[in-house]
C-alpha cells in the first residue's frame, strides 16, 4: 500500500494531527486517540479499509483532503508521520549540504514539539528498516512515497518514552506486558516515584497493592529482603507488630500440622500420634483461620485454635497412663539438661581473683542446691530396684 499525504495538510506535531471531532453532518465516524505521547490509536467504526472514494466533487478540497489523511492515518498508524521524518530529517553524520533534509532539532522547531519527539519516530523507522519493513533513510528524499506497513506493526518500534529505551526500561515494559498492562503507564509510574509514594500515603487500595509487589520482589531481592529486615528491626513499632504476628503464624503452623501430619508435640516434647477427635476440632479451627478475608485479624482466631488444641493435647496425655508417665519423664530429663548446662558454665578457674570474687550469698545458695541435688539423689536411689 502506497500512502500520500499532502505535507500541506498536516502541521504540527504527529500526535496533534489525530483526529477527535465528533461524527460530521455527512456521516462520518467519531473517533477517539489515546493520550499523545502512548503511540496507540483507535481506529473507526468503519469497515474495512477500503481506499478513499475519488468521488469527492460535492466536498471541499480541504475537507476531502483530511478525510483522505485520516484514512492514512486508520490504516498504517503512526508510519504516516515516520515517513515524514525519515525521508525529512537527515542521518546522523550527513552533511547538511549534501541533502536538502534538516536536523532532528530544526524539524521539531518547524513542527513546533520536541526534539526527543521527533527521535522516537526516527528510531522507529530506523529499526523497521533494519527489518526490512520500510527503506532506509539513505534512500528516502523529501516528498518521497513508499509502501507502508500496516498499522498493527508500528506498536513493535515505537517507543513512547525514552526511558523505555535503557535496560531499567525495558525491564519494566517486559514486567509491564507480564501483568497485562501498556508498559507506558508503567514506565510512567517509574518515572514519578513522589507521585507514587503519594498515592501510596493517600490511598489504602494503592498501598495494598504496592506491598503485594514489594512481597513478590523480595522473593529475588535478597539484598531488599536484608534493606526491610534492617528498617523493620530499627522501627519499635514494626518490631512489635512482627512479633505478634510471628507468635499467631506459630500457632496456626501448630494447628496445621496436626491437620496435616497427624503429629503433635506435647508440652514435654514429645511426639505423638494424635487421636480422631483432637484432628477433627484442629481441623475445624484451621478451616475457620483459612476461611478469613485478607483484611480480618487472624490473631483471636489463633489463640482460640491454639488454645483449644493445647488442652485436649493434655487430656490426651492424662488419658493414658503409659503416655503420662513418659511425659513425666521426658520432662524430668529436659529440666535436667538445662540445668546441668546451666551448671557447668558456673566456673570458678581463675582462682587468683577469688577473694574479690567471693560473696557469703553465693556460697549459701550453692549449698542449698548441694541440699536439693542430694534430696533427688536420695528419693530415686530409694524408687530404684533392689540390686540382685
Amino acid at each position: 500500500m502506497t500512502a500520500t499525504i499532502d505535507p500541506s495538510g498536516a502541521t504540527g506535531s504527529p500526535e496533534d494531527e489525530q483526529p477527535t471531532r465528533e461524527a460530521s453532518a455527512v456521516g462520518a465516524p467519531a473517533v477517539r486517540a489515546t493520550p499523545a505521547d502512548d503511540g496507540f490509536w483507535v481506529e473507526p467504526a468503519a469497515t474495512g479499509d477500503a481506499e478513499p472514494s475519488s468521488q469527492a466533487s460535492d466536498v471541499d478540497g480541504t475537507v476531502a483532503r483530511d478525510a483522505h489523511d485520516f484514512g492514512v492515518y486508520a490504516r498504517t498508524g503512526g508510519w504516516a508521520f515516520a515517513l515524514k521524518v525519515a525521508r525529512s530529517v537527515r542521518p546522523g553524520g550527513q552533511p547538511a549540504g549534501e541533502t536538502p533534509k534538516i536536523s532532528a532539532k530544526r524539524f521539531a522547531e518547524l513542527a513546533g514539539c520536541s526534539p526527543e519527539r521527533v527521535m522516537r519516530y526516527y528510531k522507529a523507522w530506523d529499526k523497521a528498516a533494519d527489518d526490512g519493513l520500510v527503506p532506509h533513510f539513505e534512500i528516502l528524499v523529501p516528498g518521497q512515497e513508499v509502501a507502508l506497513p500496516d498499522s498493527d506493526a508500528w506498536l513493535a518500534y515505537y517507543t513512547a518514552r525514552t526511558s523505555a529505551a535503557s535496560e531499567r526500561g525495558q525491564a519494566i515494559a517486559a514486567s509491564a506486558e507480564a501483568e497485562g498492562i501498556r508498559p507506558t503507564k508503567a514506565l510512567e509510574v517509574a518515572e514519578n516515584p513522589t507521585a507514587l509514594r503519594a498515592a501510596i500515603l493517600a490511598d489504602p487500595a494503592t498501598a495494598r497493592a504496592a506491598r503485594a509487589a514489594l512481597l513478590d520482589r523480595l522473593r529475588e531481592d535478597p539484598v531488599l529482603q536484608t534493606e526491610l529486615a534492617r528498617d523493620v528491626a530499627r522501627t519499635d513499632g514494626l518490631k512489635k507488630a512482627v512479633a505478634t504476628e510471628s507468635r499467631v503464624a506459630d500457632r496456626i503452623g501448630y494447628v496445621r500440622q496436626i491437620v496435616e501430619k497427624g503429629q503433635v508435640k506435647t508440652p514435654a516434647g514429645q511426639t505423638i500420634d494424635v487421636p480422631a477427635e483432637l484432628r477433627a476440632q484442629a481441623e475445624r479451627h484451621l478451616s475457620l483461620i483459612d476461611e478469613l478475608d485478607d483484611g480480618e485479624e487472624a490473631g483471636p482466631w489463633a489463640a482460640e485454635a491454639y488454645d483449644t488444641v493445647k488442652e485436649l493435647v493434655a487430656r490426651t496425655v492424662d488419658a493414658d497412663p503409659d503416655l503420662r508417665l513418659r511425659e513425666r519423664r521426658t520432662k524430668f530429663y529436659s529440666s535436667l539438661q538445662r540445668a546441668t548446662k546451666v551448671f557447668e558454665e558456673l566456673t570458678l578457674d581463675d582462682v587468683e581473683d577469688l577473694d574479690d570474687l567471693y560473696e557469703d550469698d553465693m556460697l549459701q545458695r550453692l549449698e542449698e542446691l548441694q541440699t536439693a541435688v542430694g534430696s533427688c539423689i536420695a528419693v530415686l536411689r530409694g524408687a530404684a530396684p533392689p540390686q540382685a
